[in-house]
């Protein structure tokens, strides 16, 4: 990646909480940050500290006023579609954190808008960008796996609680995107439930089946009120199957194949029905954190794009 390319590009982040914090220092690291809105005082006054010569504003609306040529938008889900759309209006490119927004209706609108402002409108879909899911696909698309059948994904923590949106806005999307990714197609039916037990109204752990065309399936299980941290992802096809476990800090696997067991230090297993073939995959990864760079490249070559 050449960083070259960005010298005269100039972005703000709206929203510099925890995870809006991680595209102002990646941001800051390609030379690019120039401006942050924000308005907790005291995490203003630290900003001014930590970054003197970028412009702090406490209002949406004195940073659309400057001459920035793009945003990213990290702030509570409640609040997107509104900061969203002053930004299209504003012909701005942009980058939404996920959930784009929280109810349909909204994330069309935010869409419609900016093809007719002709916006370039993202959203921070980060695991589509993760080596692992992508040498997923790579085998998918080489037909060792066969036809795609089933996929599930257990997103499982004891926390962060949230207010503003329940835990399937919260954690969901990424489980989403990947299902749109490998099957190709949108769900002919969704069925969700859940239940509601810290804050009345705002689900705590919820389960949901998607079923697709040709007799396919997948379920998304969420909780944040769940004893142990798992991030667990698996893939079924007609000739073969991956898992994949993010939540541990080594990152193991473990291969069972003609009833002998292996363990190693490497994120994908794939089990070959017919070939009974251990193929291990070494893709090294270790943090989340790490793919916001990846993110950050492609929504900068956006927003170049943009400019010429």
């Amino acid at each position: 990646m050449n960083i070259k390319q960005y010298k005269n590009l100039n972005i703000c982040v709206v929203g510099a909480g925890s995870w809006g914090m991680n595209h102002v220092r990646t941001l800051f690291e390609l030379g690019v940050l120039a401006g942050i809105v924000e308005q907790d005082k005291e995490a203003v006054q630290s900003l001014k500290i930590a970054y003197p010569d970028c412009i702090i504003d406490t209002e949406l609306t004195d940073a659309l006023d400057r001459n920035y040529d793009g945003f990213i938008v990290a702030t509570p889900p409640a609040s997107h579609f509104e900061i969203g759309k002053k930004i299209i209006l504003s012909n701005k490119p942009l980058l939404i954190e996920k959930p784009l927004t929280l109810n349909l209706n909204d994330a069309i609108e935010l869409n419609n808008l900016a093809k007719r402002q002709k916006v370039n409108l993202m959203v921070g879909h980060l695991l589509l960008f993760h080596p692992a899911f992508k040498k997923m696909a790579e085998l998918i698309e080489s037909g060792l796996l066969g036809q795609i059948q089933y996929i599930y994904s257990n997103r499982l923590n004891l926390g962060t609680f949230r207010s503003d949106e329940n835990v399937f806005w919260s954690f969901a999307p990424h489980d989403i995107s990947l299902f749109q990714y490998f099957f190709k197609n949108s769900p002919s039916k969704v069925n969700s439930s859940g239940i509601d037990i810290l804050q009345k109204g705002i689900h705590d752990t919820t389960i949901t089946s998607f079923h697709y065309e040709k007799r396919r399936m997948g379920h998304i299980f969420v909780s944040w009120l769940h004893p142990f941290k798992e991030h667990r992802f698996v893939l079924v096809g007609s000739e073969g199957m991956i898992h994949f476990e993010d939540s541990s800090t080594n990152k193991p696997s473990f291969v069972r194949t003609n009833a002998t067991e292996y363990s190693f230090g490497f994120i994908i297993q794939l089990n070959h029905f017919s070939l009974f073939k251990l193929i291990i995959l070494q893709i090294r990864l270790d943090s989340i954190y790490g793919l916001v760079p990846r993110v950050i490249h492609l929504t900068l070559n956006a927003i170049l794009n943009t400019k010429t």
